[in-house]
């Protein structure tokens, strides 16, 4: 990892918001686990994070504080989810690249263009199927951080109550 980009994650609101959001990964996987079928969805800040699913928030702090004791316990793979935005955005980068990649050369006529499709289209493809191992590594090394070092959960409580609840999950250190 470059020295800047070293230098960036350790600003502290940022190093706070990548432990909360490996905190917010890791309550919704134990949370999964115990509700299957569930959907969750998160959105950390440095203050915390937003947990929206159908559990209750007796639950969520519960999942929270369990999964604050796993990680600090060293089970940092419960800091990468599969559904996290920054697989996403990982994969339409590098597939958008490819597409373009493959786009370009010579030839600008729309004919020649529609007869790049197939390597677009292929190369796209391949993209998306490489960017699994990419994502978590970016989760890992960037958009998480699984030292929770003096976090602390101050405060959990329900924001919203309807067809999906939202909870807030406040913490410091």
């Amino acid at each position: 990892m470059t020295n800047r980009l070293s230098s960036v994650l350790r600003i502290p609101a940022v190093y706070r918001t990548r432990r909360n959001h490996a905190l917010e990964h890791a309550t919704i996987h134990l949370l999964a686990r115990r509700f299957s079928g569930v959907s969750l969805a998160g959105r950390s800040d440095g203050r915390g994070f937003y947990l929206l699913g159908n559990v209750r928030t007796e639950d969520v702090e519960e999942a929270a504080h369990e999964a604050l004791r796993r990680l600090r316990g060293g089970e940092r793979q419960l800091a990468i989810h599969p559904n996290c935005g920054t697989n996403f955005l990982t994969a339409g980068v590098v597939a958008g690249l490819a597409a373009f990649g493959a786009l370009l050369g010579p030839g600008r006529s729309a004919r020649s263009r529609f007869e790049r499709l197939p390597a677009v289209l292929l190369a796209s493809t391949a993209a998306l199927m490489l960017t699994h191992p990419l994502g978590s590594a970016v989760q890992q090394h960037v958009t998480t951080s699984s030292e929770m070092g003096e976090l602390a959960i101050r405060e959990v409580r329900p924001v919203r109550s309807g067809r999906m609840h939202l909870h807030r999950v406040i913490t410091s250190g």
